[in-house]
């Protein structure tokens, strides 16, 4: 599942916590993703993740943002990880919960 792979690979790459789903008590500063569609052509599996970026203010998780990106874009030196594309990303704060937080999109190809 590609899902535990990315997890890994945050996990031993990021300044902060990964999540793939909200925990009881959560930290200052986190990341949480999730596989929001996938495809199939050509035998290449394609998935699209949205990671949310957690911080304490608006610069905060901005910077954690910028980490997370370059962190993700690594993830194409893993052999199961045929390309990583950056969709979109962009201030994301809640405003129900007055969490600070932005939103990357990445589209990955992997075997």
């Amino acid at each position: 599942m590609i899902e535990v792979t990315i997890l890994d690979f945050l996990s031993a790459h990021l300044s902060v916590p990964t999540y793939t789903d909200r925990q009881n008590e959560m930290p200052a500063s986190y990341v949480i993703f999730e596989k929001t569609g996938g495809s199939k052509r050509n035998h290449l599996l394609s998935g699209t993740f949205a990671f949310q970026s957690y911080g304490q203010s608006k610069y905060e998780a901005g910077m954690l943002n910028e980490e997370l990106k370059r962190v993700v874009e690594g993830l194409i030196t893993l052999d199961v990880i045929g390309g990583v594309s950056l969709n979109s990303d962009y201030d994301f704060t809640d405003t129900e919960t007055k969490e600070y937080r932005y939103q990357a999109v990445f589209d990955i190809n992997y075997y």
